[in-house]
């Protein structure tokens, strides 16, 4: 299952069931699981890990050293990429720095690698920089673009030519339109458009289609509108009185949850104009 023109170093670790086409470079320390497709001219570089029945297209290159001057060849750093995802041509997925991940009202972070989730589709030229922790079922459209120490969380769509600053989060199932820069913090299941992004709204058709129902939908979207677009009070009373009125759900908890993270963050959140 390894094409004769491929060249595999020393200590790679290929699953049997595992294809890599014509004209690949593995690294001897890449770890390559069952059923992965490596089509052709696919170039697997230091510590990187493959799960299972990943497709990855010509041009890719993945496990490359950060983009970060003083660190771009870290003998133990490391890219983990899951399992079911589909990685099209020139996509660069790059190693994690001694500076570590994004973290999270003061949680502890894993140093020296980057982390992708499974079942993504990473579109040409999409770029993951070095640090950064993209959830299960994220879709990065044709070149859209992620910093240094980047969170993406499950669901979340980046629209083509889009580009994420470094250190933001974006919230689970949000909608990042093309041509957008982020340079902040965003909530979950949002909707973000412009040339530096703006808040638009909530991805109601996304949570349509991800099966919640009307009522907790319109929940969201009343609990929305009065954090972001009420004059009640400060932002932060708003957001306070919203977590009270809505504890009994789960997705406005999120939102509020989220948002309390992220007023402590680098970036801080994201809000309507």
């Amino acid at each position: 299952m390894i094409h004769p023109s491929a060249v595999v170093e020393d200590g790679a670790q290929i699953d049997e069931t595992a294809e890599i086409g014509p004209f690949c470079y593995i690294s001897g320390r890449a770890k390559i699981g069952a059923h992965n497709k490596l089509i052709a001219r696919v170039t697997i570089l230091g510590d990187t890990t493959l799960g299972e029945g990943n497709i990855i297209f010509p041009g890719a290159c993945l496990g490359g050293g950060p983009q970060d001057h003083g660190n771009e060849f870290q003998p133990d750093a490391k890219l983990v990429i899951g399992s079911h995802n589909v990685i099209r041509e020139n996509v660069t997925m790059h190693a994690g720095t001694p500076k570590g991940q994004n973290p999270i009202a003061g949680e502890e972070v894993e140093k020296l690698i980057t982390r992708v989730g499974s079942n993504g589709m990473f579109m040409v030229n999409s770029h993951i920089a070095h640090d950064c922790i993209v959830g299960d079922n994220v879709i990065m459209t044709n070149n859209a673009v992620i910093g240094g120490h980047v969170r993406l969380e499950d669901g979340v769509i980046l629209g083509g030519n889009s580009a994420v600053h470094q250190f933001c989060r974006i919230g689970r199932k949000t909608m990042i339109g093309g041509m957008t820069g982020i340079g902040r913090d965003v909530i979950p299941f949002a909707i973000v458009t412009g040339d530096r992004g703006k808040l638009r709204g909530l991805n109601l058709v996304g949570l349509r289609r991800s099966g919640y129902d009307e009522h907790t939908i319109k929940a969201v979207t009343r609990a929305y509108m009065y954090i972001f677009k009420s004059n009640d009070g400060t932002f932060e009373e708003r957001v306070a009185k919203a977590k009270e009125k809505y504890a009994d759900n789960s997705m406005v908890q999120e939102q509020i949850k989220f948002i309390e993270e992220a007023m402590h963050s680098r970036r801080q959140v994201l809000v309507a104009e």
